[in-house]
C-alpha cells in the first residue's frame, strides 16, 4: 500500500477526516495542512486504518475532541465575571430577538 493511500480506512474514518478538514479550512488553514492535520487526528483517535479482518480494529478514543472541549471551557473560565455576564446578556437578547421573528 503506497504512502497516503486511504484504502485501509473505514467510511466512518474518511467522513470524520473530511469533517475535521473542513473545520480547519474554515479557520484559514491551507488545504494541504488541513488534510494533514485531519488525518493525524483520525489516526490519533482510532489508531490508524481499521479496515481488515475480524473485529474491524479498535474503538475510537475521542481524545482530540475531549481536549478541544476542555480547552474551550478553560478559555471561558479565565475571562472576568463582568465579561462573561455581558456575553450572557447579549446571548439572551439575541435569543429573544430570534424568538420574536417566529
Amino acid at each position: 500500500m503506497p504512502q497516503g493511500d486511504k484504502d485501509k480506512y473505514t467510511d466512518k474514518q474518511k467522513r470524520k477526516a473530511e469533517h475535521i478538514e473542513e473545520g480547519y479550512e474554515k479557520r484559514g488553514v491551507s488545504d494541504k495542512e488541513a488534510e494533514r492535520r485531519a488525518w493525524a487526528t483520525v489516526n490519533k483517535e482510532s489508531g490508524g486504518g481499521n479496515k481488515s479482518g475480524s473485529g474491524r480494529g479498535k474503538k475510537d478514543t475521542h481524545a482530540s475532541a475531549r481536549k478541544g472541549g476542555r480547552l474551550g471551557g478553560e478559555a471561558s473560565a479565565n475571562r472576568p465575571a463582568s465579561e462573561r455576564s455581558a456575553s450572557a446578556k447579549k446571548a439572551a437578547r439575541t435569543r429573544e430577538e430570534h424568538a420574536s421573528h417566529h
